[in-house]
């Protein structure tokens, strides 16, 4: 495995700030070094348990493909903060936006004086998403917001109560969105109870279940059908590339017929495209793969280039039916949120990188379909874009192998990459690149990973 370090008595304080960041791989001391040691002491001291950090140091600068921490360690970011800094951490557009808007003011409530910017993602949002006809966006601040904000929408348009979700599902950590997750730990133990009225059915996971989309839409129709009833249901809501759950995409056929069964049912369909929006998958939405038109999408993420916002965009007679002053909060849509997301959007147009998404993964699935021919321990490398995985198994029983997979990405993240893992039974490396990372970064990052594999 490379390392690309540097020797004790050389090691240098992070970049100057002024200066562009250099866009390879350095190791100044190991990880954590002296000065995140340090801050992990403060940490202990005011920072409670239950908020953990995957690496176990300290951001100073990020750019490009790279994060720079507190000891100048320069890192190769396969984690984007978990998909919201597609654009890349500092992204110009983002940045001058920001500025200017910060200039101008920061806050005055949409509710109370609202302002253009708000307006602009709206009109944004409406240009691009999938859902079909004329639409309404509300704008607030978190993926959990916005998913409890598409819920009570659909309430409200149906006059139903009930709510389906699927087995590997992830939706957020609020007290409606953990009873929508499947996962217990670590997002529901000892949390509950949860909110009421809220199903979970089968979906389809293509590797396990060994079902064709049609044999497992068929499926969760009959629970759908069978355990809530239609009568009942106010919406099903779906992650199209299932995430915390393990990068799962289902078998071509699936979410089409589940989206007709809502349509032909008065049933709701809700597209949790948090993760997988806005380039993420190498379209604008993930939802465009198999052409599903979405009675409502949730976004967040990528959104704003990484500062705090989320959207719920519908049919206008859908998100016309919550009455005045039902949908709202203090700082959703915050007007240098909206500048961001304006930059970021910009950025995705105009730096093509939907297209780059695509080249992330023909590359990178290349790669990784590679080592897999020689590791059995790799039971299948799916995704698409910048949103892959690595699922891990024992080979000899197809037992999902979670050790494994925190020995390799414990490894990986040594060696100087940000490595991410998911699945019910943590056992899937996920890699979610800026788009903005280079192909020497990209490749050498793939390298340290796979590397890391082979001698965990």
């Amino acid at each position: 495995m490379s390392t690309a370090t540097t020797p004790a008595a050389e090691h240098d304080a992070p970049s100057e700030t002024s200066a562009p960041l250099p866009q390879s791989r350095r190791l100044a001391t190991e990880i954590p070094g002296p000065r995140a040691q340090e801050l992990q002491e403060r940490q202990r001291a005011v920072v409670p348990a239950g908020v953990s950090s995957i690496m176990p140091t300290y951001a100073v600068r990020a750019e490009g493909g790279i994060v720079e921490d507190v000891d100048g360690n320069r890192l190769i970011d396969f984690g984007s903060g978990i998909a919201v800094t597609s654009v890349g951490a500092s992204a110009e557009r983002v940045v001058s936006g920001v500025q200017r808007q910060v200039e101008q003011f920061t806050h005055t409530c949409f509710m109370v004086t609202p302002y253009e910017g708000y307006l602009q993602v709206a009109e944004k949002l409406a240009e691009l998403s999938p859902v079909p006809g004329e639409t309404r966006t509300a704008l607030f601040n978190s993926g959990a917001e916005a998913v409890e904000n598409a819920v009570k929408v659909a309430r409200a348009h149906t006059g139903k109560q009930a709510v389906a979700a699927f087995d590997h599902a992830y939706h957020g950590r609020t007290t409606l969105t953990m009873a929508l997750t499947a996962k217990n730990r670590p997002y529901k133990h000892s949390f509950g109870p949860f909110a009421p009225e809220v199903y979970r059915v089968s979906g389809s996971y293509p590797l396990h279940d060994q079902l064709d989309g049609a044999a497992a839409a068929a499926r969760a129709i009959d629970q759908l059908q069978t355990q809530v009833g239609a009568e009942n249901l106010a919406a099903v809501i779906m992650e199209p590339i299932q995430g915390e759950g393990g990068f799962i995409e289902p078998a071509p056929g699936f979410l089409p017929a589940i989206v007709d069964w809502c349509r032909q049912n008065g049933v709701l369909f809700i597209a949790d495209e948090i993760q997988t929006g806005f380039a993420r998958t190498g379209q604008w939405f993930a939802s465009e793969h198999e052409g599903i038109q979405p009675d409502l999408i949730t976004t967040a993420k990528g959104i704003a280039g990484g500062l705090p916002l989320s959207a719920v965009t519908g049919r206008a007679e859908v998100m016309d039916s919550a009455h005045a002053g039902g949908l709202g909060g203090t700082y959703g849509g915050n007007p240098v949120a909206c500048a961001a997301a304006v930059g970021a959007i910009e950025t995705i147009e105009r730096e093509g990188l939907l297209h780059r998404a695509q080249e992330i993964e023909e590359r990178a699935v290349a790669h990784l379909r590679a080592a897999a021919q020689h590791d059995a321990r790799i039971a299948e490398v799916r995704g698409r874009g910048a949103m892959l995985a690595v699922e891990l198994v024992d080979p000899a029983t197809g037992a999902p192998d979670a050790a494994l997979t925190s020995r390799a990405a414990a490894a990986a993240r040594a060696a100087g990459v940000i490595t991410l893992t998911c699945g019910t039974h943590g056992n899937v490396i996920r890699l979610l690149p800026p788009l903005s990372i280079g192909d020497e970064l990209l490749d050498e990052g793939l390298q340290i990973i796979t590397d890391a594999l082979a001698a965990a």
